[in-house]
């Protein structure tokens, strides 16, 4: 055995296509996916919230929800907005960025929730 890890991604399944920061790891917890959220509000970064059709999933370009929500301290709040853009676009991806405002690029983005493909 070689000891290298197959992680199964394949495009002729799109429940296994991985996409951005997390995706080769298990699903996050609540938890775990809150203290990610604090971790960006502590860093000062603004979040803002993206979505899209499963099938544009992998272009630069989601659509973004909202404007960013910038000098968000609230980590409940912003947990608020991905649920209304879950509830608002049942089908598509939803991501969460959080943009670092000195460096002026995202010092973090990542799948908070994937569409169910299987339907």
């Amino acid at each position: 055995m070689s000891g290298m890890q197959d992680y199964g991604s394949r495009i002729s399944d799109p429940n296994s296509r991985k996409m951005g920061t997390f995706s080769y790891l298990p699903q996050l917890t609540p938890e775990e996916l809150r203290k990610q959220v604090e971790y960006i509000v502590s860093k000062g970064w603004n979040p803002a919230i993206e979505h899209t059709e499963p099938e544009n999933m992998r272009s630069n370009y989601w659509y973004m929800w909202k404007l960013p929500m910038f000098g968000e301290t609230d980590v409940d709040a912003i947990f608020n907005e991905i649920e209304m853009c879950k509830k608002a676009n049942p089908g598509n991806h939803v991501r969460l960025v959080g943009y670092d405002n000195f460096k002026q690029s995202q010092g973090t983005s990542m799948v908070v929730h994937r569409a169910d493909m299987t339907a």
